[in-house]
């Protein structure tokens, strides 16, 4: 399928499987695949390491001028780097998940990762995913997703997901953790998670990645009349 040099903007709730659906699509079509979750899940680590943030997620204002040091980068095959060093399976981590909203909510923090999105984004044939890509990012990407499934579905992938590397979460915890992060990211001051008034909904409760690369296809095909 010959598709232009679009910008395919993919928002939603946590744990919709939007960087796995935005990986597998990139791959699909021959696109860049960019997961603007991590860097935040980056900046939150190097927060953490760095003693920007405390257990009450007060963010030390010396972030703003650390940032101007740090280094967060992708490899060839999206995995994020903080200097040389991979940093992709830390980033998953519950410890990450449960402060990555207070640090995506400071404006600063947001206009570094837009900066570094925005490089990426002049080349075009990227499949980006995250909060605010369609709203904020990218307003003008000439294809807008926005993922949704039902809390129940998105509590037991974010489980499984944790227990399959090896941690022992609660279910509790996580249900508890993807209502506070959605609550956080649907009210913060700068870029809240909303839908775009132009962005094609997928809740994907019941649907498993072929179904998902069939309906992005179908939309695809439609709106840019490819036979």
């Amino acid at each position: 399928m010959n598709i232009p040099d679009i910008i395919i903007a993919i928002d939603g709730y946590s744990s919709t499987g939007k960087s796995s659906f935005a990986r597998k699509a990139a791959a699909r079509f021959g696109f860049l695949y960019l997961d603007s979750g991590a860097l935040y899940r980056g900046v939150t680590l190097f927060a953490r390491e760095e003693m920007l943030i405390n257990r009450l997620n007060k963010v030390n204002p010396a972030l703003e001028k650390a940032l101007e040091n740090l280094d967060l980068h992708f490899s060839a095959d999206g995995r994020l780097f903080m200097g040389p060093r991979c940093i992709e399976q830390e980033i998953r981590s519950l410890e990450v998940s449960s402060q990555v909203s207070p640090i995506a909510a400071v404006p600063y923090v947001r206009h570094w990762v837009d900066d570094k999105l925005h490089e990426f984004g002049r080349r075009g044939r990227i499949v980006m995913d995250g909060r605010d890509i369609g709203t904020a990012v990218f307003p003008n990407a000439e294809l807008k997703i926005f993922m949704t499934a039902s809390e129940e579905v998105r509590a037991r992938r974010r489980y499984d997901e944790l227990c399959a590397k090896g941690e022992k979460p609660l279910l509790e915890e996580v249900v508890k953790n993807l209502r506070e992060r959605d609550y956080i990211d649907s009210h913060r001051e700068t870029a809240p998670l909303r839908r775009a008034d132009d962005a094609f909904v997928l809740d994907n409760s019941e649907m498993g990645f072929d179904e998902e690369l069939a309906w992005i296809q179908g939309v695809i095909q439609g709106k840019f009349s490819i036979l």
